[in-house]
């Protein structure tokens, strides 16, 4: 097997090339990162400035005066919290879901034609599903002739990624056959392979997987928009979502005075940077997965 540096279209360019290549890759990865960082440093900046500024359009990218009311009033909103415990619970529920039934989707898929010959229609099946949907209007009938209206199962059970399924499909095709081979001579079953063979070898996509369900489920909202209607079972980013829309409101009188010394915005703003806080604890620790996750199996000798 070759390694890449010995590949003549992956030879690295040396000399004067090299060193403005890498000049301009720096500036535009910076330039990407600042374009990130920005919106989150004023949403920071806001949630903790003062009554005035924040609500004059003021605040920047550092915060005018300090004010902690925001995030006290935030967190003892009992409607907030209710939805923050919706969306823990949909996210509890959803990411296990998902990862079992795209594992269980990806692995007959990861098989030779040989052993599975009707794979290329089952894969083909599924890639037109990530092209064509039923439509908005189907799957909201399937819910309520399931009864599924108003329940979290509305929110987790309505379909795999098919994403997901083509990037573990891929790296479980990429394990060794003589390591399936010997365990098949070894007496294993398929759920022995899968279990005990596969999946521990295949620690870096599951983690990779496991984060793109997590942040996809914690900040899923336009299906609650559409399955539920009941105001209080709505997850975190749908009651942030009804919040921005009751910005262009006057407020209820008794908004208007638990709001006395607090920015409508700079509320807003912390509510929206607690929601995202799980997703900064997070994404961290799996980031360093994402490489090996996704692009493993890219360049093969």
């Amino acid at each position: 097997m070759k390694r890449i540096e010995e590949i003549p279209m992956y030879r690295r360019t040396k000399g004067p090339l090299m060193t403005i290549g890498v000049i301009v890759n720096n500036a535009i990865l910076l330039i990407a990162a600042a374009l990130s960082l920005l919106p989150i440093l004023h949403i920071i900046a806001v949630s903790f400035s003062e009554n005035a500024p924040a609500n004059a359009n003021l605040v920047g990218l550092i915060p005018i005066g300090f004010n902690l009311k925001a995030y006290a009033e935030a967190v003892t909103d009992s409607k907030m919290l209710v939805a923050l415990v919706q969306t823990i619970k949909r996210t509890a529920l959803g990411v296990p879901v998902n990862m079992i039934l795209t594992i269980l989707c990806a692995y007959p898929l990861s098989y030779h034609k040989k052993d599975f010959p009707m794979r290329t229609f089952y894969s083909g099946f599924v890639i037109f599903t990530m092209l064509f949907s039923g439509g908005l209007i189907p799957s909201y009938i399937l819910m309520s002739r399931l009864n599924l209206m108003d329940t979290l199962w509305a929110l987790v059970l309505p379909g795999i990624p098919v994403f997901n399924v083509i990037i573990m499909m891929n790296f479980f095709r990429e394990i060794p056959e003589e390591i399936k081979e010997a365990a098949m001579i070894d007496g294993a079953e398929h759920f022995t392979m899968l279990t005990r063979i596969i999946l521990p070898t295949s620690g870096a996509v599951l983690a990779t997987l496991t984060l793109f369900c997590f942040v996809g489920h914690w900040n899923a909202w336009f299906d609650a928009l559409i399955y539920m209607k009941d105001l209080t079972r709505y997850p975190l980013q749908n009651y942030i979502q009804t919040q921005v829309a009751r910005m262009t409101l006057s407020p209820d009188l008794e908004e208007a005075k638990r709001l006395a010394f607090i920015s409508r915005r700079s509320l807003l703003f912390a509510r929206i940077f607690i929601s995202i806080v799980p997703i900064l604890i997070v994404y961290p620790f799996l980031q360093k997965y994402f490489q090996t996750g996704i692009i493993v199996g890219a360049v093969k000798g």
